[in-house]
């Protein structure tokens, strides 16, 4: 009997244990998308899309909850609940994460690529792809690009068509050592703002000038407080989706297949919307008449691309010379 009583015991518990794993076989993947933005902008509709496409695929397999508008997390907490396993997926600004590898400065160097055409050659090239894993070893695994599209720079001044006319003004700039170090190459003061606080310091000379996509210049209303908007395509302000590569590799391979595949789709939809809503919304913006649109010759361009050299040269050794060669070889279709 003494050995029995226990032998009864653990089968009890096996069998609990299999009915337990059963049941929970039985029940969906739960895929939280948190993102700071809107549901109408680029990456909202993404994300939409995202759950749309993968619900579609894995009928009762997963179910996919997007919460927009930092509704679980804002911008300096989604990548830590990332990590630690309290949302699944989440598309941050490539400017943040120079914390965990120098390599993805490459997306902010000043005038690397000539459009979103070169841009998106880049990203979809072996090099570009293999950034995707490059933080694998920090617990992040990359899925695809997102754009909100090329920024142009504004300012309170009359003219913005070479790299002078900026000499002494102050820039509002996202928190990047790339960005702060490119307006300084041009003489400017670069100033560190939370995007929320733009509008009222452009409207009172807080700062002078600012670099963002035609979007979002339009949507916060920034032509309306600046005098001139130089067609530049300096550089872009694009996202990076991403997740925890420990969850990632954990999920069934036919999930995981799936949903990237629902991925590739929601990025396709997320792209084509920038790009269309970059193009209404530059159109708008000269519509109102309220800022005056300077578009840059080739030369232009050249003068502004020269100016900036050092800055490629300062960050090189961080970013790779190798990639450096392999983003300016995307500018020629």
């Amino acid at each position: 009997m003494s050995i029995r009583i226990p032998l009864i015991k653990t089968l009890s518990v096996c069998f609990a244990l299999a009915f337990s794993s059963a049941a929970l076989a039985d029940q969906p993947v739960v895929i939280k998308f948190s993102h700071v933005v809107a549901e109408n902008t680029p990456k909202g509709q993404g994300a939409l899309k995202f759950k749309e496409l993968a619900e579609a695929a894995l009928p009762g397999k997963v179910q996919v909850q997007v919460f927009p508008n930092s509704q679980l997390f804002g911008d300096g907490k989604e990548m830590e609940a990332l990590l630690l396993g309290d949302v699944h997926i989440v598309a941050p600004s490539l400017a943040k994460f120079d914390r965990y590898t120098k390599k993805l400065q490459i997306f902010d160097l000043p005038f690397m690529f000539d459009d979103v055409a070169a841009l998106d050659r880049f990203q979809a090239s072996p090099a570009g792809q293999e950034l995707l894993g490059s933080m694998k070893s920090k617990g992040i695994q990359g899925l695809a690009y997102w754009h909100n599209g090329m920024k142009q720079m504004s300012s309170n001044k009359d003219t913005l068509v070479h790299p002078g006319d900026i000499k002494g003004l102050k820039f509002r700039i996202q928190s990047s050592d790339v960005l702060e170090a490119q307006f300084r190459q041009l003489g400017a003061n670069p100033q560190k703002l939370a995007f929320a606080e733009v509008y009222q310091a452009l409207q009172t000379g807080v700062v002078d000038g600012a670099e963002n996509p035609w979007s979002n210049i339009y949507s916060q209303k920034f032509h309306e407080v600046q005098k001139t908007i130089a067609v530049t395509n300096h550089g872009a302000l694009d996202y990076m989706v991403i997740t925890n590569a420990g969850w990632w590799d954990g999920l069934p391979a036919d999930v995981r297949e799936a949903l990237k595949k629902a991925m590739a789709g929601a990025t396709e939809h997320a792209n084509k919307l920038a790009s269309e809503i970059n193009d209404r919304d530059q159109k708008r913006i000269a519509d109102a008449g309220k800022a005056k649109i300077q578009t840059l010759t080739k030369q232009d361009v050249a003068e502004w691309r020269a100016a900036v050299q050092p800055v490629w040269t300062k960050f090189s050794s961080q970013i790779g010379e190798d990639l450096i060669t392999k983003a300016k070889a995307s500018n020629e279709s």
